[in-house]
């Protein structure tokens, strides 16, 4: 063997290692203390996807003012949000204030590699779909040339 067959072979396999390689990131979704209904709900199903790829989720409350005397609304939202997000992920860190926020971090349950997996099966389910569909238009479409031609 050559030594630029080697050498090739060899940068294919590092290449194809940085592909699957996974890094766990830390997100952030911050709330404040007073969040509407479908503030929350929008900053949820945030968080979910974060949580889905396999990235851990900083959720935080920032307070203002008057917001800073009353903790314990803060930590209910808190409780609320990981009691909403249990199916994807646990509670790592319980919240704790940090000067005038108060954070929560929560790890998902399956980690990024594992989810990493899961995303590329789907998208090559997704392209052998595709592909089988263009085929069988593509017949279909020769199908009457062919009786045509007859």
């Amino acid at each position: 063997m050559d030594y630029g067959k080697f050498k090739y072979e060899a940068a294919q396999k590092e290449k194809e290692a940085r592909r699957n390689q996974a890094n766990t990131i830390l997100k952030e979704v911050r709330f404040r203390l007073k969040i509407e209904a479908h503030d929350y709900t929008t900053k949820l199903k945030r968080a979910e996807g974060f949580l889905k790829a396999g990235d851990k989720v900083k959720a935080m409350i920032l307070f203002r003012g008057r917001e800073q005397s009353r903790p314990e609304q803060g930590v209910r939202l808190l409780r609320k949000f990981a009691e909403d997000v249990a199916e994807l992920g646990t509670v790592e860190s319980n919240p704790t204030i940090d000067g005038r926020n108060m954070v929560m971090i929560v790890a998902p349950l399956k980690s990024k590699s594992e989810a990493k997996q899961e995303q590329n099966a789907v998208r090559d389910a997704q392209r052998a779909a595709n592909k089988q569909a263009s085929r069988d238009a593509k017949s279909d479409a020769d199908a009457p040339a062919a009786a045509a031609a007859e």
